[in-house]
């Protein structure tokens, strides 16, 4: 079998110390592809010298492009975060855009709306998210959304956009939204991407798009070093993990684990636009 984990973050500094085994344990599971993401105002915890040991919104996309260009079975993806929205500026754009021409970088993300934690004020989000929507557009690239209790408001955006003809394709990641949003994602020519969280027993709607989504637009992925799927919630994710979300996924679908892995293969690299 060969998996594609479409959405990870192996260059977070918790793989500092282990970073060639997490990559080779990922390898020996079956995963001979993998995304990684870049974010230039990502906050980095550069140690006690930097501002009194505090976060400072550095910028992680020259640490995961010089990780992706060192294997060529990694590709990048760059965007700014909601979270960090409010750090958008005419720097952050020109490091998007920058980023966006290298020959490993496949999709504009992780970009969006996250009225979860509100760690930029939701009109700046919804501002940054509408520029970032309108440049991947614009240079025919799609987008990787991270929507987080705001399905309502993306999709009054994204709607608009695709009445417009704006709409740029992409990749619905982590998805834990309904099927009835999914269906509508669907129709916008999105895929939906399932992580760990659709291992959780507490996940029952996640079942319901897992069974329910076109066998032609499902994604999986980790979001390492995020939601480590069931067995393994509570320990840092990898991307070796994700084995526990493809097999939970055949489960829903009662479908053959080969025949479901080559599916998920050839989706993943038709969304990014990579020959396989």
């Amino acid at each position: 079998m060969r998996l594609f984990d479409t959405h990870c973050h192996i260059a977070d500094p918790r793989f500092d110390g282990d970073r060639d085994a997490v990559i080779q344990r990922f390898l020996d599971a079956g995963v001979r592809r993998a995304l990684v993401v870049a974010d230039p105002r990502e906050p980095i915890y550069d140690g006690p010298e930097d501002e009194g040991g505090k976060l400072v919104a550095v910028g992680n996309e020259a640490k995961v492009f010089s990780i992706v260009e060192g294997h060529d079975f990694l590709y990048g993806a760059v965007g700014v975060h909601p979270h960090n929205a409010s750090g958008w500026d005419a720097g952050a754009e020109a490091t998007v855009r920058e980023y966006l021409k290298h020959p490993r970088c496949r999709l504009l993300g992780e970009i969006g709306l996250d009225y979860h934690y509100d760690l930029s004020p939701r009109d700046v989000q919804r501002k940054v998210f509408d520029i970032q929507l309108d440049m991947a557009f614009d240079l025919g690239i799609p987008v990787q959304l991270h929507i987080r209790e705001a399905h309502g408001d993306c999709l009054d955006m994204l709607r608009e956009r695709a009445k417009a003809g704006r709409m740029p394709g992409g990749i619905m990641h982590c998805y834990t939204g309904s099927w009835e949003s999914a269906k509508v994602y669907l129709d916008l020519g999105l895929y939906i991407s399932l992580s760990g969280a659709v291992t959780f027993k507490n996940a029952p709607k996640l079942s319901e798009v897992a069974r329910n989504t076109p066998a032609d637009r499902l994604l999986i992925e980790t979001d390492c070093p995020y939601m480590a799927p069931v067995p393994l919630r509570g320990r840092r994710n990898e991307p070796a993990f994700i084995v526990h979300t493809f097999g939970k996924v055949a489960e829903l679908r009662n479908e053959a684990p080969d025949s479901l892995a080559e599916q998920l293969w050839k989706n993943a690299n038709r969304a990014m636009g990579i020959e396989t």
